[in-house]
Order: C-alpha cells, then structure tokens, then sequence
C-alpha cells in the first residue's frame, strides 16, 4: 500500500481536503438519520393506513432498510466512476443524488391525499438516499486518506467519519427543536418537512467546497501508470473475494451497534419505556456527545498500534456489551438509560474512527473506490438494515436481553474476520 507523494500537499491544502471529506458526510449522514428519525416518529401516522400501530411502525422501518439495499448499489455505480473518471466528479453527482431525493421526500403528499402511491414515492426517495450515499461514503474517505502524509492515514481518515455524530447531531437538534416550538398538530402538518427541506442548503456548501478540490495523488498515479480497470466492480468481485468478505464482517458490528443505539432505542424508549419523544431525543443527542469524542481517540491509537489491533480490542469491547445491554437498557430510569446510551456510542466512536481506513487499505489504488464502498454499504445490509426490526421483534417475542446476544453475535463475526485479515 502506497503513501501519497510529497508533492500532495501542494495540490490540495489539508484544511480543504479535510473540510471536504467532513463536510459531505455530515450532509449524507444528517439527510439519512432526518428519515431514520422520522421512520419512527413521523411516516407510520402520516404514510401508512392508521389500522394497525405496530403494522404502520414495522411497514416504516421497512423503507428505512431499503437504502441500505440501495447503497451498494450505489457502491458499484459511483465506484465505477471514482475508479474510472476520478474521486472529484463522482463525489460531487453523489451528494447531488443524496441531496435531491430528500429535499422530494419533504414535499412528498401524505397517505390520507393520495393513498397507496405515498408510501411508494416515500420508497423511492428512500432508494435515491441509499443510491447516493453508497456513493459518498467511499468517495469521502478516499479523498481524506489519499491525500494523508505517511503515519497520518487514520487520523486524516477520522475526518469523513466525524460527518455521522455531526449529522445526527444536527438532525436529532433539528426535531427536538421542532418539537419545542409547535404543537403536535403543528409538527404533523407541516413542521416534519423542515428538516428534508432545509437539507438544500447544506447541499449548496458541500457542492461549493467539492468543486474547489483537486483529484487525489494516488488516483493520479493510477492514471499516469495507465492502471484503470474496465469494470471496478468485477474485478472487485473476482479478485479481491477474500477482503470484500472479511472487510463486510469487520464492519459488521459498527452497523448493529449503531442502529440498536438510535433507531431501535428511540423506538423502544417511546413505546415500552414510557420517555416522552422529547426526552428520548435529549439522551441521544447527550449520548452522541461521547460518539465524536471517541472518534479521533480511536484515531490516533490505530496509527500508534495499528489499525487491526485497535479494532480487534473494540470488537471484544462490544461483544461483553451486549451481554448487559438487556438488563441496562430495560431500566426506566432516565439516569441508567443515559449512561446505557453514552456507553454504546462511545464503543462506536471508538470502531467507527478507523473503519474507514481499515476497509479503505484492503484494496489497491485502482479499484479502492469500489472496494472500501461495496465492503462498507454490504455491512450495512447486513449489519443494519434489519437491526431495528429484528431488534424489536426479538426484545417483543423473547426479551431485551435476546437484543443484547443479537449485538454480541455480531461483534464476535467482526472479532473473527479481523483475526483473520492479518496481511
């Protein structure tokens, strides 16, 4: 694995490359958790018929996993690009694609105006969400560990990844303001479609910075040395099996963790725990405090000890804590609730920082883009796309506790794909 040039510097200053890759995944991941949010909150009453609760709820979280079956879909689109034409221009047709569908999905009619079609133009959009971001994520890391000086690849990697608590960050703010200023009535009417809508603005920042970038040295080696490949994806998928497979697995517990912290917990804290929806959201935005923080921390031990070795221990980490996520999350205790929360996206912060640098190295230059973005975005169906519902179902029919085991499982198939990367 090749270190970028010295020159690199010259081309692109750090504070624009890093600002670049940050600035993206903030607007990706605050488009992506506005809906995630709004999946329990708002589109079961206002996209589904109003027979059945539960039905509603579960046919929502149902178009909340079909971006993740859409984000590699994304990977080998965008990848194809960003191995061929360059990381830049593929960057910037992603965060179009991202930005466009959630702007539609806040001025998307409801079930009681136009009935069955809703729900289906409610997927749609959620299928331009994935699309796009299984196009961003990828491009973003690239752009920040490519232009990294020797020894900085992790710490330069981090960048992108502090975009998710930033994100959630501001999307979590958004409802709960939102929440304090209207009345219900007020929210369900029209007060939902803010945060959708207000993402353009966001968009207009990230595609100014993008369009100011230069391509990177390492896919400016690929192309002085005539190393393309023709179709990314194939070569991806022919060649470099064993590191798709095991860099899938690697990521696999980050997406569990991190979608029992915030969507099922939020769905589970409202419905079972008795928290007001204002409530919930104040842990969580309290909690994903401790997700940045740990971000840069897990950075700079993954380029002293390395980055398998960072991860291996994290992995260890998350498996002990499923084992007391039932009892600890079961509390009503607002105070136990918190510290639960904290705890959890702390060890996320802490997988999460080097993820991106991990699954990046695991493939050469020339087909990188699709690579770390279909091993990313195939952890995400794994890993995510079912974690609410299969976490709900399980804590239901068996217990808080099977939810818990769920997480574990997960963490020890990361533990074991990393042990087994060893180069």
């Amino acid at each position: 694995m090749h270190e970028p040039h010295p020159g690199a510097g010259r081309v692109n200053s750090p504070g624009t490359v890093l600002f670049a890759s940050l600035i993206g995944t903030t607007i990706e991941f605050f488009d992506f958790y506005i809906y995630a949010t709004a999946a329990v909150l708002v589109f079961p009453k206002l996209f589904f018929p109003a027979g059945d609760p539960t039905a509603a709820t579960l046919q929502s979280l149902a178009t909340f996993a079909i971006a993740f079956f859409a984000r590699p879909v994304g990977s080998a689109v965008f990848g194809h690009f960003g191995d061929r034409i360059g990381r830049k221009a593929t960057l910037v047709a992603a965060l179009l694609t991202m930005g466009l569908s959630t702007v539609l999905i806040g001025l998307l009619p409801t079930y009681a105006s136009i009935g069955a079609v809703a729900p289906l133009l409610l997927a749609l959009c959620r299928f331009g969400q994935g699309l796009g971001l299984g196009g961003e994520w990828g491009g973003a890391v690239l752009l920040a560990t490519e232009n990294a000086p020797p020894g900085k690849r992790a710490w330069y990697g981090m960048f992108p990844q502090l975009g998710a608590p930033i994100g959630f960050f501001l999307s979590g703010g958004i409802f709960l303001l939102l929440s304090e200023l209207q009345t219900d009535e007020q929210f369900f009417q029209w007060g939902w479609r803010v945060p959708f809508l207000a993402s353009a603005v966001l968009v207009l920042v990230g595609l100014y910075v993008r369009l100011k970038i230069t391509e990177t040295p390492d896919f400016q080696k690929v192309l002085d040395k005539g190393e393309r490949v023709k179709v990314p994806a194939m070569t991806v998928l022919t060649e470099h099996t064993r590191m798709l497979v095991l860099g899938t697995l690697m990521a696999m517990a980050t997406f569990v963790l991190f979608y029992l912290m915030t969507v099922f917990a939020l769905n589970w804290g409202v419905s079972a725990l008795g928290f007001s929806r204002q409530q919930m959201l104040v842990l969580q935005l309290i909690a994903v405090v401790f997700f940045g923080l740990t971000i840069p921390v897990a950075a700079v031990l993954a380029d002293r000890h390395g980055r398998r070795r960072t991860l291996i221990w994290v992995s260890a980490a998350i498996a002990m804590f499923g084992l007391v996520l039932g009892p600890f999350f079961g509390s009503s205790s607002a105070v136990q609730v918190t510290l639960f929360l904290c705890l959890g996206l702390a060890l996320m912060g802490m997988t999460y920082g080097p993820l991106g640098t991990i699954l990046s190295e695991l493939f050469p230059a020339a087909v990188r883009y699709t690579g770390a973005s279909l091993t990313f975005n195939l952890a995400g169906i794994l890993g995510a796309s079912l974690a609410p519902y299969a976490a709900t179902k399980l804590a239901t029919t068996y217990g808080l506790q099977y939810v818990g085991y769920y997480l574990s499982v997960a963490a020890l198939l990361s533990l074991a794909a990393l042990v087994l990367a060893k180069r």
